[in-house]
Parts: C-alpha cells; structure tokens; sequence
C-alpha cells in the first residue's frame, strides 16, 4: 500500500466513521477502485481498514475529554452524573458486544454480498428520511397551546431503559452496510434526544464499540499464523491511516454535529439512496466486488 493509498483511506475511514452513511460501504468503494482487493490480502486489508478506526477513536476522546473525565470521574466516585452516563454507555454496548461475540463469523459470512449491503444502505436511507421528517414535524410542527413541547432527552437525562433501546438498536449495525452511527442517532431520537444529543452520545458510545472491534481485528489478524497486515500492508501505512482518520473524524464529528443542528438528518438518508444506486451500477459493471 503507497502512503497515498493510507491517506485516501484513512481520510474515508475518517470522514464516514461518525457520519450515518456506513464506513463499510465508502470503504468497498475506495478500496476496489483503488485496486487495493487485487493487490493485498484480503484479510490483512479487512483488519488495516478495522484497525485505523483507532484514529475515529481518538478524535473522539479529544473532542469530548471533558465528557470522558467526567465518567472517569463517576466510575471513582466523584461524579454522580459521570457515572450515570458511564453506566448507560456500558449499557447500550453490551447487546451489540455480545451479539458480536456469538454471531459476528456467521454474519459476515451469510451477509456480506452485494444484495444484502445494498439492501442495508438502501434501507437504511429510507428510514432515516422517513424519522428526520417525523423528527422535524416533531420538534417544528404546529401545537395547540394546551401541548407541552418535544422533551429534549440530553445525555445527563437518559434513562436506562432509553440506553437499552439505543443498544438494542446498535445490533443492527452487524448487518453490513447498514452503519453503527445512522442506528445509534436514530435510536437517541426516538427516545426522545434531540439529533445533537442522540450524536454525541453515538460518539461516545463509539469508544467502547468500535475499540473492541479494533483490538479484537489487531489480535485476530496478527495472531493469525499466516500473512498479517503488518507484513502485507507495512507498518508505515498503518501509521498514517491513523493519523489521517484522526484528523478527518475530528473534522466530521465537528461538522456533523453543527449540521444536524441546523438541517437535521434526511439529507443523509437521500445520500445512502443514491450511494445503494451507484454501488449496484458498479458491482453490475464488476468495477466493485462485495464478498466475506
């Protein structure tokens, strides 16, 4: 892999981590239309573009330290709200950690194809339109004066049972293509979070999610016996895949969280539509290739 192949990859893995348009899918495309699935080992490629999700990771801890000291500060004792929404991180991780661990072979394996990615992006588009009108009709739309206003549900407020409804959620986003953050933001609305709070706390909810997802790939492939990402892909790319994602998710979380506050999240489902479309025309064509 040339460091120019990392950078591109490392700003997709970066970009479309905490945005809810599926890393999985931006990460097919670039890597087939870069080559990359002819030329390197498949399963040193699927590990390398698993692990830069670190850089997603530590973008997010230094966006949000002062949310993260604050848990810290509650798993010691000194918090009584740290420690509340460190429970119901822990909470809203455990379903999707444990569904992983007993089916995450067998869905890769049964639904990695074209169809049901496609499907999944598709889908998906169309849900998030569908909850960003009801939302806005919610939040915006014409009330007696006798009706009491949208409650906005902030991370401080969540309750357990609404963390486990955003855990139970999270599972979806096993099914490839569908995307952890699109699942998590929309859980967090349909409990009542505005899509500022529902993303923030996908965010964080990322750390643990997507940190086992990358230990457990980093172990597996380099464990493995044969041919591992460091001796197929080099460390030097690995580096700065890292780096790069870093600093493209500290950039998109940003702008998200700004844009959902003003536009909401329809756009983003009209976005997976036409990404499904394009995906199909170049699988049709055989530029792209989907497969476990």
């Amino acid at each position: 892999m040339t460091p120019l192949e990392a950078i591109i990859l490392g700003i997709v893995e970066g970009i479309t981590e905490y945005l809810p348009v599926s890393s999985t899918g931006h990460l097919i495309l670039a890597s087939s239309l870069l080559g990359l699935d002819q030329r390197i080992d498949k399963d040193s490629l699927d590990a390398f573009e698993i692990v830069i999700q670190g850089g997603a990771i530590l973008a997010v801890l230094g966006l949000y330290r002062a949310r993260v000291w604050q848990m810290l500060c509650g798993l010691l004792g000194r918090d009584a709200q740290g420690l509340r929404l460190a429970m119901n991180v822990v909470i809203a991780f455990l379903p999707a950690a444990a569904l992983g661990a007993l089916l995450g072979g067998a869905i890769k394996r049964h639904l990695f194809f074209p169809v049901p990615v496609l499907a999944a992006l598709a889908v998906g588009g169309v849900a998030m339109i569908v909850i960003g009108r009801w939302d806005d009709g919610r939040v915006h739309g014409t009330r007696g004066a006798s009706e009491t206003p949208p409650r906005d549900v902030n991370l401080d407020a969540l309750t357990v049972g609404q963390a486990v409804v955003i855990g139970l959620l999270q599972c979806l986003a096993m099914w490839p293509g569908t995307s952890r953050s699109m699942v998590t933001i929309v859980g967090g609305m349909l409990v009542g979070m505005k899509p500022r709070s529902a993303a923030e706390f996908s965010f964080i909810l990322g750390l643990p999610t997507l940190g086992a997802a990358c230990v457990y790939s980093a172990w597996k492939n380099l464990r493995g016996g044969g041919v591992n990402m460091l001796d197929a892909i080099g460390a030097a790319p690995l580096l700065l895949g890292l780096v790069v994602a870093t600093v493209s998710a500290a950039v998109a979380v940003r702008w998200l969280v700004s844009f959902l506050t003003r536009h909401g999240l329809a756009i983003f489902g009209w976005y997976r539509v036409a990404l499904s479309v394009l995906m199909a025309v170049l699988i049709w064509q055989g530029i792209v290739a989907i497969a476990p």
